[in-house]
């Protein structure tokens, strides 16, 4: 994983001197020039607004498109970036109370407003690596509040191809790259996730950016979450995940790194954006 940052020895503690968290040890580059392989489609600007800094990862408040103004906001990040640590295999966290802050950027990467957490409404990082916090506060209250408008979640699943931007809160930093492809299954340690989003190599994420926002050029829209990264060219271990297809062939893939699609969220969502794991069409794992 793209793992949480937290102090060095706290990690070496709780995590073991082989999952020492990354640190970054020169100032974030500035945000490189956006491409898209679609030249006839508007390209949307996208900045820092309604990203998140968590006291580890990256993140960012969405809302799916049936979202209405006066339903309870939701934070996206990953699910090892939750504050009780990383989810086991097969483990599923769904309505856990929890008063978790969040720092609220504008357009510019600037701390405009400190959000807090009702509860963890989901938490996983089986099939998938996601976490969505349910806030105190409604869209329209932080939109009111602060200007600032909920990204949304992209209902359909991405391209190949696409232009996508990885929007880091806590590095306040802009990755720009495309879709490469998807792994089938992408398998890191004791995890495995389904139908990952690859990235091409100039989006060479760091950690800290765990839990970021997968912004298709084209629509604004989030269509991932930015999750991990082979560091070491390692088969298949922690911090370096492999690929493997359908006829159980492994390829490894030094340096590249990947996120987990959002799409699925969407169905997964009810009325005042409650989880429901049993409307049609949700496919996220379940308890």
């Amino acid at each position: 994983m793209k793992k949480p940052l937290v102090g060095a020895c706290l990690a070496l503690v709780l995590l073991g001197a082989g999952a020492a968290p990354a640190i970054a040890v020169t100032a974030p580059d500035a945000e490189r020039t956006a491409t898209t392989s679609r030249p006839d489609v508007d390209v949307k600007a996208v900045d820092f607004a309604g990203t998140v800094a968590l006291s580890n990862c990256s993140g960012s408040v969405v809302r799916p498109p049936a979202a209405e103004a006066d339903d309870p906001a939701l934070v996206l990040s990953n699910g090892h970036c939750i504050e009780s640590g990383f989810p086991a295999a097969g483990e599923v966290i769904v309505d856990q109370p929890s008063t978790r802050s969040f720092s609220l950027l504008n357009s510019a990467g600037s701390r405009v407003a400190t959000l807090r957490a009702s509860k963890i409404a989901y938490a996983t990082m089986t099939d998938t690596d996601v976490s969505l916090y349910q806030l105190t506060r409604t869209y329209a209250q932080i939109e009111s509040s602060y200007g600032i408008k909920a990204l949304e979640l992209n209902a359909a699943h991405p391209v190949q191809g696409t232009a996508i931007k990885v929007v880091s809160g806590y590095w306040k930093r802009i990755y720009s790259c495309n879709i490469d492809g998807f792994a089938y299954r992408l398998k890191e340690g004791q995890w495995t996730w389904k139908d990952s989003v690859r990235y091409t190599s100039s989006c060479n994420t760091i950690g800290g950016t765990s839990g970021s926002p997968v912004i298709d050029n084209a629509t604004g829209k989030v269509v991932a979450v930015n999750n991990t990264g082979n560091e070491d060219g390692q088969r298949c271990t922690d911090n370096n995940p492999c690929e493997v297809d359908e006829n159980g062939n492994v390829t490894v893939r030094h340096g590249i790194n990947y996120g987990q699609q959002t799409y699925g969220i969407v169905p997964c969502l009810g009325l005042d954006n409650k989880i429901d794991l049993g409307r049609a069409g949700c496919t996220l794992p379940k308890p």
